[in-house]
């Protein structure tokens, strides 16, 4: 088939590695513009590079809604737009002016997690598993009749990037039967059922703002959910610091101290009462610091910064 293909963050690479290996001729790709990093390096363009290494022509317009950029998309001569982690809005005429119309590769049991950080979500809800979806593209929000669906458990240390690697392939995987059936003549996509369907929101920096009055299984699960970005943040050694890593720890005996008491250093890591169990807290980065051992940390914030039960616990 001749594909137009839109992505990107990292997910979509090995979608657009699965269509070029499948054989489909990818007319052009769709992806962000260039934006500057930190210190003056350019921002991660893991789509646009993978494009340039496969010699592939890259669009990176602002927006698909520009006359100009519309045009060229439509008089493209594709058969389809396959759209995986892009990011901006795809305008219905452009579905509607391909033969097949837009095909989704979206990192969720539809119509679990519809939006636009389903993978964080399923963490965040405590989700036994989830999986990959390829939809084609309606003019809702994933909301598109699904053509298949692959499930998988999320394991209890699941972080949103290893999750969303092993996603990313198993989508790849899939879309390639998809477009096979597509192809054909054959695809059968099934409709959604609207009222078991659940919506995740963007993720911001408040969602990361925690304090150990939670239980130490949802502090570990926002933990896992929100790397690398926008992190989770809890008051340590009299600050806010970033939790890079950690674990929920058995209900120990209960104890006359407030949550956030460190209750011991166990080798590299603080062991920190929550409002339900302890939580072990392996690695920190405190505000414009590199990432570092949660011990070692707080034994540079020895003194006044800290309460008498840190200073206590610090090593």
């Amino acid at each position: 088939m001749r594909l137009l293909v839109a992505g990107s963050s990292a997910f979509a690479v090995p979608t657009l590695d699965a269509v070029v290996a499948a054989g489909h001729q990818v007319l052009g790709v769709l992806t962000a513009p260039d934006r500057p990093g930190a210190r003056g390096r350019p921002a991660p363009r893991p789509v646009g590079d993978r494009a340039r290494s496969l010699h592939l022509p890259l669009w990176q317009p602002e927006t698909l809604r520009d006359p100009t950029v519309m045009a060229a998309l439509v008089g493209s001569g594709a058969e389809a737009l396959v759209v995986a982690s892009y990011g901006r809005l795809i305008p219905v005429v452009l579905l509607r002016a391909l033969p097949h119309g837009g095909i989704n590769v979206h990192p969720s049991l539809l119509p679990r997690h519809r939006g636009a950080a389903p993978v964080a979500a399923a963490i965040l809800a405590d989700d036994p598993e989830t999986g990959v979806s390829i939809m084609q593209m309606a003019e809702g929000l994933d909301t598109g009749p699904v053509h298949a669906a692959t499930v998988l458990p999320i394991p209890p240390d699941a972080t949103r990037p290893t999750l969303t690697a092993v996603l990313a392939q198993a989508g790849a995987d899939l879309l390639v039967e998809v477009l096979a059936r597509v192809a054909a003549g054959t695809a059968s996509p099934e409709p959604q059922d609207a009222g078991r369907a659940t919506y995740t929101p963007r993720l911001d920096r408040r969602t990361g703002e925690l304090d150990w009055s939670l239980p130490a299984a949802v502090i570990d699960r926002h933990v896992r959910a929100l790397q690398p970005w926008p992190g989770t943040t809890l008051p340590l050694g009299g600050q806010r610091v970033k939790v890079v890593a950690g674990d929920p720890l058995p209900h120990g005996p209960a104890l006359d101290t407030p949550p956030g008491h460190v209750r011991t250093i166990e080798g590299s890591a603080a062991i920190v009462q929550t409002g339900e169990g302890w939580y072990r807290c392996r690695r920190v980065q405190p505000p414009s610091r590199p990432v570092m051992d949660a011990a070692a940390y707080l034994r540079g914030r020895r003194g006044p910064a800290l309460s008498p039960s840190e200073q206590d616990a610090a090593p």
